[in-house]
């Protein structure tokens, strides 16, 4: 039987999902927690507790506690790939391969992926959608040894990591991201559905194996009126978490 203190964390977390309780703002106090749920603020404290250790939710203000973060939100202290941050928060990964073509390693390539300049190497541009809405371009390049695996796999995969998991046991384990924004050229709003110039946030990421050995470097491009970034800051975490955009 689950305890009571853990149904009311459960209920809190639906209520921080459904943005009944936002980012940035507080939760009811205990007493009122406790008159609402019909529990001691003792069984409170311990729900809270959990949130808190989850980081969910922070640090007192007065008799109230500040939500950080709602499972919605993807923190990039935890290499999770887009599908899998999609079906987090209840949506749909959506991808489709636009081109997909090997070209010699160039310069950028071989420092990346630790390659020689020159190595045939699996360039493919994807569109990624949220319930079948594009909001993201992945310029991916694939380092030489994981290309014949990516190649197979079919154009509408919804979710190329796992597909990469169970066809090959290959594990994503560490991520570097660079964030910055860009304008939209052509080719990004006649794919994003987009006009030309709109303000697009890129990510730059180069993923490895557990071993540190590169699988793939991106270029990836959201649409700024569909997903955001977030930080926040403690002096325990200091974690960025992408987000659907309000």
């Amino acid at each position: 039987m689950t305890a009571r203190h853990e149904e009311i964390a459960d209920e809190l977390r639906r209520a921080i999902d459904r943005e009944e309780y936002t980012v940035g703002s507080l939760l009811p106090a205990e007493t009122d927690l406790a008159a609402h749920y019909g529990v001691s603020r003792g069984t409170v404290r311990q729900a809270v507790a959990t949130l808190t250790a989850e980081g969910l939710i922070g640090s007192r203000q007065g008799a109230r506690r500040v939500v950080l973060a709602s499972r919605r939100s993807q923190s990039f202290a935890e290499l999770r790939s887009f599908a899998q941050w999609a079906n987090a928060m209840g949506r749909e990964a959506t991808g489709h391969v636009v081109t997909q073509e090997y070209r010699p390693a160039t310069k950028e390539d071989a420092i990346r992926l630790q390659l020689t300049a020159g190595t045939p190497v699996l360039h493919v541009l994807r569109v990624r959608g949220l319930d079948g809405e594009p909001v993201l371009l992945e310029r991916t390049v694939y380092a030489d040894w994981i290309s014949p695996a990516v190649e197979a796999i079919e154009p509408e995969c919804p979710s190329v990591t796992q597909r990469l998991y169970d066809d090959t046991g290959l594990v994503f384990a560490y991520g570097e991201h660079v964030i910055d924004a860009v304008s939209a050229g052509a080719q990004d709003a006649e794919l994003l559905g987009i006009r030309r110039t709109s303000p697009l946030l890129r990510v730059r990421r180069v993923t490895t194996t557990r071993e540190g050995r590169p699988v793939e470097w991106s270029d990836d491009r959201y649409r700024s009126d569909a997903v955001s970034f977030s930080v926040h800051n403690s002096i325990d975490n200091n974690a960025l978490a992408r987000k659907t955009a309000d």
